[in-house]
Parts: C-alpha cells; sequence; structure tokens
C-alpha cells in the first residue's frame, strides 16, 4: 500500500538498472555459475545466485563463492568479467513498460544509478537502446562509495534543480529505498524485479508499482 494518496509532481526521476529496467537475471546467473564451473567449484541454484545480486560485482561473486572459497576471490572476479561480458545481451531485456515509461517522462531529468560496474552498465544500456534516456549513468565502481550511500544522491539535486521532496527512487532492491530515505528522496519500489518483496514491503516504500507502466499514475 503507499505512504502517499494521489500523484506527486516529480522534478528528478533515479532509475536502479538490474531488477528495474532490466530482467538481468539470467545472464548473471549463468555468468556466475559459469564462473564457479570453471574453477571446479560447485554451481548454485538460480534463485540463490540472484538473491546475492544488488551489492556489486564483489559482494556477488563473494556470495556465490562462500566462506570456504573467499580467499579466491580475485579468481573469481576475473573470470567472471570475462565471461559476463560476452553474455550480458543473451536473455537480457527491458521490463515491459520501460521504453513507454522513459517517453513519458522525455521532459524530466533522469539519473540512473546502480551499483553494477560501469562498463558492464553501459554496454548493457546502449545494447538495450536507453543510455540516451539518461542525463548520467553512475555505476558502482565510478565513485568511492555505492547505494545506499546518500552521498550518490544529494549532488543531484542542485545539478537538476530538485529538491528532496520532488525526487524519486524507483527500484526493485533494498538499496534503493535506503538510498531515497537517506537523502530524503521519496521511493518507489518495483515488486516484481529481483529483489524480495517482501523485505521491501517490510522497509514501506512511499509508492509501490507491480508493473513499470504504474509510474505513470503516480508521478507527473
Amino acid at each position: 500500500m503507499n505512504r502517499f494518496s494521489g500523484r506527486m509532481f516529480v522534478k528528478l526521476l533515479v532509475f536502479d538498472l538490474d531488477g528495474t529496467l532490466a530482467d538481468t537475471g539470467a545472464d548473471l546467473a549463468f555468468s556466475v555459475n559459469r564462473t564457479l564451473r570453471s574453477m571446479g567449484l560447485r554451481e548454485r541454484p538460480d534463485a540463490e545466485v540472484l538473491g546475492f545480486v544488488g551489492d556489486g560485482v564483489r559482494k556477488l561473486l563473494e556470495r556465490s563463492l562462500g566462506e570456504r572459497h573467499r580467499e579466491r576471490l580475485d579468481e573469481a572476479l576475473s573470470r567472471f568479467r570475462e565471461f559476463y561480458a560476452g553474455h550480458l545481451l543473451d536473455r537480457t531485456v527491458l521490463y515491459p513498460g520501460v521504453q513507454d515509461v522513459l517517453r513519458h517522462f522525455v521532459d524530466k531529468p533522469k539519473v540512473l544509478i546502480t551499483n553494477k560496474n560501469t562498463d558492464f552498465t553501459l554496454a548493457l544500456c546502449r545494447g538495450l537502446g536507453i543510455d540516451a534516456s539518461f542525463r548520467e549513468i553512475i555505476g558502482g565502481d565510478s565513485r568511492e562509495f555505492m547505494k545506499p550511500d546518500p552521498r550518490l544522491l544529494l549532488p543531484l539535486f542542485e545539478r537538476y534543480g530538485a529538491d528532496p521532496a520532488g525526487t524519486l527512487v524507483v527500484g526493485d532492491g533494498v538499496n534503493d529505498i535506503l538510498l531515497a530515505r537517506r537523502a530524503g528522496a521519496r521511493a518507489c519500489a518495483f515488486l516484481n524485479g529481483l529483489g524480495r518483496r517482501e523485505e521491501l514491503l517490510r522497509l514501506e516504500p512511499d509508492f509501490t508499482i507491480e508493473r513499470m507502466i504504474d509510474l505513470t499514475e503516480i508521478a507527473c
């Protein structure tokens, strides 16, 4: 249930990537398991791998390796980067309604903030044809800090003439809700992405949507 009734006047829209704009789960899980297999390690169920997504590639691989093999993290990172670079667009697609939403808000400043590495992020956005929709694309390795650190969001208010109350962060992960909250902005949880619905609802985001196109009923 949304905490605010009616529509919100938005001056700045901030989007997550994985699990929000793009369904990247299949290619991420494939690349993680190919990495593990190439290292002679046990593969993990796709759902388990996807539960590790959200805090950047280093944490993804660290969690996938587990405590017993954490000392092989650098090797895993190197292998994963090679595998994922060649397969990040095999099965990844935009969620239904994403293109319509980006066109609907064509006149609103939009920024993409993700904990995904910048090179992968740019390759995905270009491959999916959405890179030109954003004033900025901020990857997880482009700053000294990652989501949910509010220092990612705070400079954008002045840059785009927005105040926190007029800024909406849209994402499928806990880090997206926390990013908005810690910066004083409003948060919209996309409940059908890669994130866990129950965790998102426990955080009581300002808005929730089941479909990306529902964003046009919330923001104006």
